[in-house]
């Protein structure tokens, strides 16, 4: 089938690369001219054949509501938009009856595979109406890993990037524990090779995870992680699973500690541990350091 995909920056890219070796037609837009194979949106819907599928991966927030509103007035009747970044659920809705008023569907799609999707294939999760999701399957089905799993219809619109969201705090946790563990590893004078240690856990061990895997990797490039900052930026999803959770009064201690810790990264001199340093000074006459 042909599909229109807008956004070919390092998912989009390889997602372009892994259709057209299912042996589907891809068309692609960037701003990026030296990207793309077409050099606007109105061109890019007139090479397509109808009913059009066209798939969006840029930045979540004002880039998709931009690119979708241009295509509500591009595409026609019976089209598909389908929302593949990291949108918040929250703008599904909203994208869905927007595109309804000019009788385009819509379909949400969490993608998970990062770079080595290509090879790989990428996890989906996909949200919207049967009949939509069904003109977009053949390229589910391509982008999806070998066998039997990775791809699943979640449910309705918004769905897709709600089971995104969540596994991406997921993610946050999982690593967050991955770094606890190394840097206590890494303290102690008995444990003489921490990266062994973690190669051993690959095979045989409960923890054992592709995450695993690439932490691996990383302390094969820098043993100990000399040439990284300690510094940790956040994508957002995880803050709005932890706004998730509140809305629905779920706990999730592990998953909202990892947040707080990626912040806690970003503090040259950290403003609560001043005084928290204060008070034990105040009332205990414990020692403070002074700059």
């Amino acid at each position: 089938m042909e599909l229109g995909l807008v956004g070919l920056g390092k998912m989009g890219g390889n997602m372009r690369e892994r259709i057209r070796r299912a042996g589907h037609t891809v068309l692609g837009y960037d701003r990026n001219p030296d990207l793309a194979d077409v050099h606007s949106l109105q061109e890019l819907v007139g090479k397509l054949s109808g009913p059009r599928v066209v798939w969006v991966m840029v930045p979540a927030g004002e880039p998709t509501q931009t690119t979708i509103d241009e295509l509500a007035e591009l595409l026609e009747p019976g089209d598909v938009v389908v929302d593949g970044g990291n949108s918040r659920w929250t703008d599904d809705e909203k994208h869905a009856e927007e595109l309804a008023a000019q009788g385009i569907g819509f379909v949400d799609c969490g993608v998970s595979g990062g770079v080595w999707g290509l090879e790989n294939g990428y996890a989906l999760m996909y949200g919207g109406d049967k009949e939509n999701v069904a003109k977009v399957q053949p390229i589910f089905d391509a982008l999806k890993p070998e066998g039997d799993f990775g791809a699943v219809h979640a449910g309705k619109v918004g769905a897709g990037h709600f089971a995104k969201m969540v596994h991406n705090g997921i993610e946050y946790a999982m690593m967050q524990a991955y770094a606890e563990g190394w840097e206590l590893l890494e303290k102690v004078d008995s444990v003489t090779d921490v990266r062994e240690v973690f190669r051993s856990w690959q095979e045989g061990t409960v923890i054992r995870s592709w995450l695993l895997d690439l932490a691996v990797n990383a302390l094969d490039e820098d043993e100990h992680l000399d040439g990284l900052r300690g510094y940790a930026q956040d994508s957002g999803e995880g803050r709005w699973t932890v706004e998730a959770a509140i809305d629905n009064a779920v706990p999730l201690p592990a998953i909202t500690a990892s947040l707080f810790a990626r912040f806690a990264s970003r503090q040259e001199d950290s403003p609560q541990m001043k005084m928290i340093a204060a008070l034990r000074n105040q009332f205990g006459g414990h020692a403070v350091e002074k700059k």
